[in-house]
């Protein structure tokens, strides 16, 4: 027996994206399976049989997470070549050119993407974390969903959500609160627009703003600051748009709003 892959557990699942598992589509929950420890009995079709995966989950070194990561990207690759880049640029919020039919261009964090059928780049760089790149891939295999419309949810309001929430907490909101808690509303606002950010309509926040993290994929930052009097920290809320999931999986979306907190604070901490 051997240990289980991404691609293994997709091989094993009846990819037919029936979303029965809480996940989009079959390759992303064959990559939650074998890289975060999801539950591969939330697929009720799935074979085990011969997969070993009580010997990998929660053990892989840096290098094997490394090379499992590189492997998706390629497999993303694969998937998306058969895509009509000049099809879908509208839906994603990309820019296609007849001079390039096989590269879309779109903005990520306040830098430019150029996203081709073989290659990705990051203002010109290849991006040295693969799962850049693997979110940049899911994000166009999407081909597009329902547009934002300004209805927020929360990301304990998505299916399956609940290993996410703390997730989410600890890679992002956490942060974003501590980072925020040192500046002034104004310092913050400027912050944020250097990632695209615009401030949102009000609420009981002290400090929000909208941040398009992908041209389809805008996150609403709630702050609060501390009341040492009655014992409260200061708090940070992440919210979604509502369609959000036709665009991207709920690993996805946690690791979109990590990568907000670690551009934000690269460039303000």
């Amino acid at each position: 027996m051997k240990p289980a892959y991404p691609l293994d557990i997709f091989q094993r699942t009846p990819k037919t994206n029936c979303g029965e598992c809480g996940y989009p589509s079959c390759l992303a929950f064959g990559a939650a399976v074998a890289k975060t420890g999801a539950d591969p009995h939330k697929c009720p079709s799935i074979d085990l049989t011969g997969l070993v995966l009580e010997e990998t989950l929660g053990t892989d070194s840096e290098g094997l997470a490394r090379e499992r990561d590189l492997a998706l990207v390629e497999h993303l690759k694969g998937k998306v070549a058969g895509l009509d880049f000049s099809a879908i640029a509208d839906k994603l919020g990309a820019a296609w050119q007849v001079e390039r039919p096989d590269s879309l261009v779109f903005p990520f964090l306040g830098r430019q993407v150029v996203l081709a059928k073989d290659s990705v780049l990051i203002d010109q760089i290849e991006p040295d974390d693969p799962r850049d790149a693997i979110l940049l891939y899911n994000y166009v295999f999407s081909a597009g969903g329902r547009k934002p419309d300004g209805e927020w949810i929360g990301m304990e309001s998505m299916p399956n959500s609940i290993s996410k929430v703390r997730t989410l907490a600890t890679y992002c909101e956490d942060r974003l609160a501590e980072l925020f808690a040192g500046k002034t509303k104004a310092d913050s606002l400027s912050l944020a627009e250097r990632v695209g950010g615009k401030e949102g309509p009000g609420s009981s926040a002290f400090f929000e703003v909208i941040i398009p993290v992908l041209p389809m994929i805008p996150l609403y930052v709630l702050f609060w600051g501390a009341e040492p009097e009655d014992g409260f920290p200061a708090k940070v809320k992440v919210l979604f748009d509502h369609h959000v999931l036709d665009f991207l999986d709920l690993e996805s979306l946690v690791f979109t709003a990590e990568r907000m907190a670690d551009r934000l604070l690269a460039l303000g901490g």
